[in-house]
């Protein structure tokens, strides 16, 4: 049951309306070729309306990429019961589910497309969305060492290695040739491989781990 007052619900559906809206109009058009105008016109709101929420194109692209990245971290922010093994699955999963969206490659060819024009808009989708997610993935690993699961010397690194390891290849083949988007069972393929290079790089008991991700590799996505 939704508890939020009914004046909040219905504002965080308008937003949630002009978000998705503006991922149409950005994968579409750029960060440059995209306007507010554009937007309001895509969500069916007015341009008063939209700048109620979001008072300029950077501060909308940052919420928008923020909160596809706020998904991606969710498992981190809210450890499951099954422990570590799963929750690292669940998360490159929700990565993959995320960045191999067709909108969102998009978005990302239109970007390195237009960095070199606009650094600015570089910049722009590192802050919210890289390195937002990279710092989520940090805290997580951090903890984990903590509790003595996982043995590093620099967080950053080995958050680099976790996600480039599930899914560096395919993303990048993806980008470069969208008419040769990998399957899922390619992805299954590469995330499996790189969850397993990752346990036996970090893991402080990778024989027992890599048994839980062979046992949770088995079983339907819901019963993870």
């Amino acid at each position: 049951m939704n508890d939020l007052p009914r004046r909040q619900q219905n504002r965080l559906n308008r937003e949630r309306q002009i978000l998705d809206a503006a991922l149409t109009v950005f994968a579409a058009s750029g960060y440059s070729g995209a306007s507010m105008d554009a937007v309001a016109a895509e969500a069916g709101v007015t341009k008063p309306t939209l700048y109620s929420y979001f008072p300029s194109k950077e501060s909308l692209f940052q919420a928008m990429m923020l909160g596809k990245r706020d998904l991606m971290l969710d498992v981190f922010e809210h450890p499951s019961a099954s422990g570590m093994v799963a929750d690292l699955l669940t998360f490159a999963w929700a990565y993959a589910d995320t960045v191999m969206r067709p909108d969102l490659l998009s978005l990302a060819r239109l970007i390195i497309g237009e960095v070199g024009r606009f650094p600015e808009i570089g910049r722009a989708y590192q802050a919210s969305g890289p390195d937002h997610l990279l710092r989520g993935i940090m805290r997580y690993l951090e903890t984990q060492r903590d509790a003595g699961r996982l043995a590093f010397d620099e967080a950053e690194l080995a958050a680099q290695d976790l996600w480039g390891l599930i899914l560096s290849a395919p993303r990048t083949q993806a980008l470069y040739m969208p008419d040769a988007v990998p399957d899922r069972e390619t992805l299954t393929r590469y995330i499996a491989n790189g969850l397993k290079v990752f346990l036996k790089a970090y893991s402080t008991t990778p024989a027992q781990d890599l048994e839980q991700l062979a046992a949770l590799l088995t079983l339907p996505t819901g019963d993870r």
